[in-house]
């Protein structure tokens, strides 16, 4: 499939909400495009200086239009796509674009598997005492918190190019295992340093039948 394109140094998923500020003459183009044809675009993620995978964009509203003709615009993130081919002029347009690959994508998670990483973020939240914003779990995936569990972005990127939702859990799952046990090892660390210089109580041993 031929998609037009807007390569970023960011990532987005399948049913997050991108918000964007449009202000370069060939995007300014390429958003109205989509907003007279029902296009839809990709964004490729620009990372080592290549473009492999990247998301497909649903256009869903233009919220300003400023009189340069800047804009700022919101889409939703559908299908993930691998890059084929690529055109600094897409169609005779100011914008790139090029050929993509849509992944196969497979949501083959049970609830169990869902059920352990949500609460390994509820337990990283509690950790890092910060609110928890609650989520259904029945509407809980892969996705939902990927931005906000502290991964590096070579692991965002990594999650994206991952098609089986159950093979997406178990890396969170690696993930929250290896950050939570880092978090409880600082809190017993903060711990021993608040402790230093206190008066504490200790057991007193009983050396009845202490021998050398």
């Amino acid at each position: 499939m031929k998609l037009p394109l807007f390569p970023l140094r960011s990532i987005f998923y399948p049913g997050e909400t991108v918000p964007l500020h449009i202000f370069e003459d060939r995007y300014k183009q390429l958003i109205n495009d989509c907003r007279e044809e029902a296009l839809t675009f990709g964004i490729p993620v620009f990372f080592n200086n290549t473009m492999t995978f990247g998301t497909e964009i649903q256009l869903v509203e233009v919220v300003n239009t400023y009189a340069g003709g800047e804009m700022d615009v919101v889409g939703v993130g559908r299908q993930i796509f691998k890059i084929d081919t690529f055109a600094d002029k897409f169609n005779g347009r100011l914008y790139p674009g090029g050929e993509v690959t849509f992944l196969d994508m497979e949501n083959d998670a049970d609830l169990h598997a869902r059920r352990v990483v949500y609460r390994k973020i509820q337990e990283l939240y509690d950790l890092m005492e910060i609110e928890f914003p609650e989520k259904p779990l029945d509407k809980f995936n892969s996705y939902a918190f990927a931005h906000k569990m502290g991964l590096s972005f070579e692991q965002e990127f990594n999650l994206l190019q991952i098609a089986k939702e159950s093979d997406r859990l178990h890396f969170l799952n690696r993930h929250l295992d290896e950050t939570i046990a880092v978090l409880h090892k600082l809190k017993r660390t903060r711990g021993a340093i608040e402790m230093n210089g206190h008066f504490r109580n200790f057991d007193p041993l009983d050396f009845g039948d202490f021998k050398i």
